[in-house]
């Protein structure tokens, strides 16, 4: 009976192993804004990088909330070839002031659908906004990610400094001080990654280069191969020490 437990340790080792790292492989996939960081008070055009981690179901909505309690008086979606963008306002409770006047309603969610991001694809959605504000470190858009099996995947939680990153985070914009105080026009931070970005004729949304493939992405298929390839290393280490105290 103890040979026989034995026996099946390594097998169970290696197919819990595997199975670890395969676990784990999803967690990098989640929805971030790119660039990671932009100038206090100055405007940027950010992308909301959507990758599809799953296998079986596509991506067909994305939702991002801005801030609300450092609102944002320009906000500027680029068309993205196959989906359709919508633009919701709110009445704010203090209005903003900005050099053209008084802002009293801002932009508080960008919703898009129509599209679909299939499996092993990822999508960029461009947004023009600012000015950003002079007062905070970051500011986090909380977003939900949509799938055709009406799964929907919550990345709201807003990192902390010094803790783990959180299970399902929220994208984060870090804010910097202006250098030399001078502030950027619209569109100054990336708007050339927003043109790297098609759509098939079926409306599906591709991406145009291979280089701007996320590293984290790459990450978590090499984890995952590992653990197959861990997996089965101790499946063969099990039947070949059953074997040995067989013979």
């Amino acid at each position: 009976m103890n040979a026989m437990r034995l026996r099946r340790l390594p097998v169970l080792g290696g197919l819990t192993a595997g199975a670890l790292l395969l676990a784990a492989g999803p967690a990098f996939a989640h929805v971030t804004v790119q660039p990671e960081q932009a100038e206090k008070g100055g405007y940027s055009t950010v992308d909301f990088k959507v990758p599809n981690e799953r296998d079986d179901s596509s991506t067909v909505k994305l939702e991002v909330n801005l801030p609300t309690d450092h609102p944002l008086a320009s906000v500027m979606p680029q068309p993205v070839p196959g989906w359709d963008v919508k633009v919701t306002k709110s009445k704010l409770d203090k209005p903003i002031e900005t050099s053209d006047g008084k802002v009293t309603e801002a932009v508080t969610k960008i919703t898009w659908t129509g599209g679909k991001i299939e499996p092993g694809m990822f999508q960029q959605f461009p947004v023009s906004v600012g000015p950003l504000p002079k007062d905070a470190d970051q500011i986090a858009f909380k977003a939900l990610q949509t799938y055709d099996d009406k799964q929907v995947v919550r990345w709201i939680e807003e990192p902390k400094e010094g803790a783990p990153e959180p299970e399902n985070p929220a994208p984060v914009l870090k804010l910097t001080d202006a250098a030399g105080g001078g502030a950027h026009g619209h569109g100054s931070a990336s708007a050339d990654s927003a043109k790297k970005t098609t759509a098939s004729g079926s409306g599906t949304a591709k991406t145009a280069s291979a280089s701007d493939g996320d590293g984290t992405d790459t990450t978590a298929r090499v984890l995952g191969i590992a653990g197959i390839v861990i997996g089965v290393a101790g499946v063969a280490f099990g039947v070949l020490a059953g074997r040995r105290r067989s013979a």
